[in-house]
């Protein structure tokens, strides 16, 4: 899929398609690139992501920008979504930490485990976002939340937007959730605080290499993006 969506990607920003055009039939595309459905499918939803796109029900796909600006997920801009996360998940994460009970590590726990052994993609993304919701629940304040209730389906999209163009992406974020997890498990609020606003800068730099290639390098473990 990250093939097909690059080389579409490519096509749109060197001028083969300008804006207006409508891309080939999925069927024409699927024979031209040598792909099944689901992945061009796949590869046509990242570009409406980007807002190069727009697909239009029983016409087809239309260029509507040949350069990207700001992805978007659901209903949100991708800059929003970042803005919030951090102001809220970060200090919810210390909250967490010195607020959750037995059973909050519990259930976290048990959704870590399976979020490490999982295979399937889709799965994995509803268990993310069901991660940091529960995360939001053992800081014992409903309107945290409300909050991450409210952005679930944009984490969500924004997950499974990153894991299918993010080599590796899958891997590094149970990693980044384990350090979450143990942060919370120790009661310690700086650690929490720390763990949270590295995953969250991971996430940021992954959506710009992608957004941007070649600019933005993932942190490494105690690093953060600026």
């Amino acid at each position: 899929m990250e093939a097909v969506f690059g080389h579409l990607r490519q096509a749109i920003e060197r001028g083969d398609y300008a804006i207006g055009d409508k891309l080939p039939s999925e069927a024409e595309l699927c024979r031209l690139l040598e792909v099944s459905r689901p992945v061009l499918r796949e590869a046509l939803r990242a570009l409406q992501t980007m807002g190069l796109t727009q697909s239009r029900t029983g016409k087809g796909t239309f260029v509507i920008a040949t350069t990207v600006e700001e992805p978007t997920f659901g209903d949100y801009a991708a800059g929003d979504l970042e803005e919030v996360r951090r102001h809220v998940e970060i200090p919810v994460a210390g909250y967490a930490a010195l607020r959750r009970t037995p059973e909050d590590l519990d259930r976290l726990a048990h959704l870590l485990e399976r979020m490490e052994r999982e295979t399937d993609t889709t799965a994995w993304v509803a268990m993310d976002s069901l991660f940091h919701l529960t995360v939001a629940a053992a800081a014992q304040n409903p309107a945290f939340r409300r909050v991450i209730e409210e952005i679930r389906d944009a984490l969500a999209r924004q997950s499974s937007f990153l894991n299918e163009l993010s080599d590796g992406r899958r891997e590094q974020s149970d990693r980044e959730h384990r350090a979450i997890l143990d942060a919370l498990v120790d009661g310690n609020q700086h650690d929490a605080v720390a763990a949270m606003a590295h995953h969250l800068d991971c996430i940021d730099a992954s959506l710009s290499s992608i957004v941007h290639p070649g600019r933005t390098t993932t942190p490494t473990e105690g690093e953060s993006v600026a």
